[in-house]
């Protein structure tokens, strides 16, 4: 079977996480799409294979007999998506010979265009895979678990000499929380790469240091009649403090090391209001100065509108993992030669986001990402091909193989 072939079957399955849940996992439908991935990974012949309580799927290929010795090498991908455009059966849409331009989602109004997503243009005759354009894919991480299952397969029906295959599938990876819970003893990986990135060829092992911000107004709500000098409205507090952030220091103006305050969320009325933003950058300093520069802004509020009617929590949620991968390059170097030798042009480029890696690096098991041939993600604008696929698919073949020589 070939990865997108499963990949139609995973994202029927929708696995929305929740951020607002304290449950691991935190959406009871990961269970579901878990329970399938368990069945699969036994009928290729992982008999190991289980979903512990909370929601991880873990299996071993045990290595080929006289290759005991050989790294033990992690493959991970997750379970979960987004909850953007996820409230509604997902309709996959399979275009033959994509003639390369601008390209209508359905009837749902939206377009894939080559100013968005410049890549289209060199995905001409092949095989294009998008949503109606209501909802998400779900490429975003369902393809990586395709690709690892198809690895699966033709490793064991093709007789490939290796040493232990681990493979992991993980809840809650687009909240931030799922890495948490993972048992890395029980992985039992010498190393491991996640599949969770964009095109086929990506490799990434330098990702933001990743921050949440919330601040939380308390206003003074008086009848508007009668409140010269008393009234202090936590809306418009809230827009001021927006307004002290650089403008040009958001995701929209910003691109690869670049670092930005990003607002996810806001709420409020006269007596309370709420921003809730992400705070990324990749060199730590500069990140310790985004920080300070928010605790300024609570300060200088607090000093104008009086002490208390602005607060600040601030959360850390991963870091770079460059500093452990740097002590063992031979995951990025291995990275390369395997997309060479599977036709692939290389690209290391940072990852403008996280992964589950992030967390695991520092926990024990450094954990690069690669490429899934997925782009678009997190909206109605997620994609991929056929042929980027089995790209992606042979690369962690032939990294299988590197690591028994």
């Amino acid at each position: 079977m070939r990865a997108y072939e499963r990949l139609l079957k995973y994202v029927v399955v929708r696995t929305p996480s929740d951020e607002n849940s304290s449950t691991v996992p935190s959406s009871p439908c990961q269970f579901e799409l878990g329970k399938i991935l368990v069945e699969e990974l036994k009928s290729l012949g992982v008999d190991n294979a289980y979903m512990d309580e909370k929601g991880f799927v873990y299996g071993k290929l045990p290595a080929t007999s006289g290759y005991e010795d050989k790294v033990k090498l992690g493959f991970i991908a997750h379970m979960d998506t987004v909850a953007d455009f996820c409230d509604h059966d997902i309709v996959p849409v399979i275009t033959e010979n994509y003639n390369g331009e601008d390209f209508p989602l359905g009837t749902s109004g939206r377009t894939l265009t080559l100013t968005d997503f410049p890549h289209l243009a060199d995905c001409k005759g092949r095989t294009l895979i998008t949503s109606d354009g209501t909802t998400i894919l779900g490429v975003d991480d369902k393809a990586g678990i395709a690709e690892i299952m198809t690895m699966l397969e033709k490793v064991i029906s093709e007789n490939i000499p290796h040493g232990q295959i681990c493979v992991a599938f993980t809840p809650d990876e687009e909240i931030g929380t799922g890495a948490q819970s993972f048992n890395v003893e029980a992985f039992d990986a010498d190393f491991g790469y996640t599949l969770d990135g964009d095109g086929e060829g990506e490799i990434q092992f330098e990702n933001f240091n990743a921050y949440k911000a919330d601040f939380e107004i308390t206003g003074v709500s008086v009848h508007p009649g009668s409140s010269k000098d008393v009234m202090i409205n936590a809306s418009l507090v809230a827009m001021e403090i927006n307004s002290m952030l650089p403008s040009g220091e958001t995701p929209r103006g910003t691109e690869g090391y670049e670092g930005f305050y990003h607002l996810m969320s806001m709420s409020g009325d006269v007596s309370n209001a709420k921003l809730s933003y992400i705070v990324r950058d990749h060199d730590a300093s500069l990140m310790t100065a985004r920080l300070n520069t928010l605790r300024h802004i609570e300060k200088l509020m607090n000093e104008k509108w009086g002490e208390g009617i602005v607060k600040l929590t601030i959360a850390e949620q991963y870091k770079n993992m460059s500093e452990i991968i740097a002590t063992c390059m031979h995951l990025i170097d291995n990275a390369k030669k395997a997309c060479e030798r599977a036709n692939v042009v290389p690209q290391v480029l940072p990852i403008r986001g996280g992964t589950d890696g992030c967390q695991l690096s520092f926990r024990g098991l450094p954990c690069p990402n690669l490429g899934t041939g997925g782009h678009g993600y997190h909206g109605p604008f997620e994609h991929c091909t056929v042929e980027g696929m089995d790209q992606a698919t042979d690369v962690i073949v032939e990294l299988v193989k590197i690591y028994a020589e």
